[in-house]
């Protein structure tokens, strides 16, 4: 049977900590609050948008020279599309564009495209099954992510026969927030539930957490996928979850399922067959 979503007083007496950038952990914050939860913000990851250079601005200049566009993140996508709408008022017809999850899709649809994204799942592995990725000769892909990230869609595509060019659109980094805010978000608040939401929020949040008397490795800590599941384990979290979506509310519902068992000393099902 489905958790109903964000059901009021589900996740009562839980104190989450949310390690999103901003804008995104605020807004998860008050889906984890309308839950019951007692929820505080702690940014382990910020991006910073890049400096249009002359070479970027080529690539959106010859933006009509693709046959496929792909945004890594919703983060991603509305970066690439300010840029497009600087020189783009009206947008070339004839390209397949692709969000790797359904946020992101969401984001482009808004902007009146009509993007593909996997029918399940939302990493690069799920993306990569879609059917009009499969044979590629000599087609341009254009790849809106990250200054740097992991090369697998990269690497796949061209495998295939594309010609790929990556556009990076920002910069992710750790944050250095004030001593006090982390010792009032791990120390003080002490965390029952963690959420990281990819690889390197999760270092980070381990280096922010190193000098905390607080131990964070009892927490529930919810990651997106498989792959950083085992990244969590190896570093010494013995209540890891991936997530099921990264929407607000499927973050949400899949801790609500999986807090309750925490309680009890029950095994949540951890891991899922392997999607990242």
């Amino acid at each position: 049977m489905a958790t109903p979503r964000n059901k009021p007083c589900a996740l009562a007496g839980a104190r989450v900590l949310i390690c999103r950038p901003e804008p995104e952990a605020s807004r998860l914050a008050t889906a984890f609050e309308a839950a019951g939860a007692s929820a505080r913000v702690l940014p382990a990851i910020e991006r910073v948008p890049l400096p249009e250079t002359p070479e970027a601005r080529q690539v959106i200049l010859d933006l009509d020279l693709y046959q496929h566009v792909i945004a890594v993140s919703p983060y991603a996508a509305r970066q690439l599309l300010e840029r497009i709408d600087t020189w783009w008022p009206q947008l070339p017809a004839g390209i397949q564009w692709y969000g790797v999850g359904a946020g992101t899709a969401a984001v482009m649809a808004g902007a009146g495209l009509a993007p593909e994204h996997p029918a399940t799942g939302f990493t690069s592995e799920a993306l990569l099954q879609h059917p009009s990725l499969q044979a590629l000769a000599n087609d341009k892909v254009l790849l809106a992510r990250g200054e740097q990230g992991r090369e697998l869609l990269r690497e796949t595509l061209e495998q295939r026969g594309a010609r790929v060019t990556v556009l990076p659109l920002y910069r992710r980094q750790r944050p250095s927030p004030p001593s006090e805010l982390v010792e009032a978000s791990l120390d003080d608040f002490k965390p029952d539930v963690v959420i990281t939401l990819s690889g390197e929020t999760l270092n980070n949040f381990i280096a922010l957490s190193e000098n905390s008397s607080h131990n964070c490795h009892d927490s529930l800590l919810l990651v997106p996928v498989d792959r950083v599941a085992r990244q969590a384990r190896e570093a010494g979290f013995a209540r890891v979850v991936s997530a099921t979506g990264m929407a607000d509310e499927e973050i949400v519902d899949r801790v609500i399922h999986c807090y309750p068992h925490l309680q009890n000393g029950i095994t949540c099902h951890p891991e899922r067959p392997d999607r990242q």
